[in-house]
């Protein structure tokens, strides 16, 4: 699994320890004295191993809600790149603390759009897996793998399967364009989209070719055969492929990026979060307490279950 573009190199451990991460400007003054400025940067460098590409710029600090103690943003910038963490700051500057606040006031899952999105397994399902994933990436062929078939199988029409885009462009640079393809065929034809998937996922070594638009290339090829197996409207397919319109794509983006995910694949099990490919068994441990918690009964492992091994965060 491989997280997303320039945050690889940036924010690699920072991320993992600080999570709830934010775009927010910052003030471009401070009323922080040089030499506390300087403490705070060297024991955020050095406790979490920034890199020193990565420029730290601190906010003005504000009057929090914690006695003793001022509000301060803390923001890192790479290239284009910025996001932003709160911190506290004891009011004689000689404390720096993180505070992780969890927005529990609704279900994670309302917070994805479900709606219009092709299903595999059950419509009724009381547990929904939305997976959100990258055409190109490796990591994301072996969750994909993992999923289909083996899991259907395993729960049939107990589980409901989604789909969401997360393409990591700044480092797979056909993943968008495979995004844009199936929504393509999923606005026609939910099989032709997971026909579609499937392939792509099982061949992304030969899709890729020796260009990126030799990859585009092949890419339109693989979702005209499926607009001609299941004889759909091939103007409106052709159009849609060419168009390229990223709209949708960038939308589900940008609502992973609000849910924290920073990697592909990335699956919400009811709310609950699997980064990266990890081993069967904990998939279907995750998937078990599910059924449990909404009183649905767990199938019987199988007799020939095997284990397979798991990938974590690089």
């Amino acid at each position: 699994m491989r997280l997303k573009g320039i945050f690889l190199t940036i924010f690699l451990g920072f991320a993992m320890l600080l999570p709830g991460c934010r775009a927010q400007s910052a003030s471009a003054g401070s009323s922080l004295d040089a030499e506390t400025v300087h403490r705070i940067r060297t024991e955020i460098r050095s406790r979490f191993n920034v890199s020193p590409q990565v420029q730290i710029s601190l906010s003005d600090p504000k009057p929090g809600q914690f006695p003793g103690f001022d509000d301060v943003v803390v923001t890192f910038t790479g290239g284009s790149k910025s996001t932003s963490f709160d911190f506290l700051l004891s009011k004689d500057r000689k404390t720096l603390a993180r505070l992780d606040k969890m927005d529990i006031s609704q279900d994670l899952m309302s917070r994805i759009d479900v709606k219009s999105r092709p299903i595999r397994g059950g419509d009724k399902a009381k547990v929904t897996i939305v997976n959100y994933d990258d055409f190109q990436c490796p990591y994301c062929a072996r969750m994909h793998s993992a999923l289909f078939p083996d899991l259907v199988q395993r729960y049939g029409d107990k589980v409901k399967i989604v789909y969401k885009d997360y393409p990591l462009i700044e480092i797979h640079p056909w993943a968008m364009h495979a995004a844009v393809d199936a929504n393509c065929l999923a606005d026609q034809n939910g099989t032709a989209y997971w026909e579609f998937a499937d392939y792509v996922h099982a061949n992304r070594n030969t899709i890729g070719g020796k260009s990126q638009q030799e990859a585009f290339t092949n890419l339109d090829s693989a979702a005209s055969s499926q607009v001609n197996k299941y004889h759909l409207d091939a103007a409106k397919a052709e159009a849609c492929f060419k168009k390229q319109d990223e709209a949708s794509v960038r939308g589900s983006m940008a609502e992973a990026d609000k849910l924290g995910v920073d990697s592909t694949p990335t699956l919400f099990v009811n709310g609950e979060r699997i980064s990266g490919v990890v081993p069967e068994e904990t998939l279907h441990a995750i998937v078990d307490r599910a059924l449990a918690e909404a009183g649905q009964p767990v199938p019987s492992a199988p007799a020939s279950a095997t284990k397979q091994s798991g990938e974590t965060k690089n």
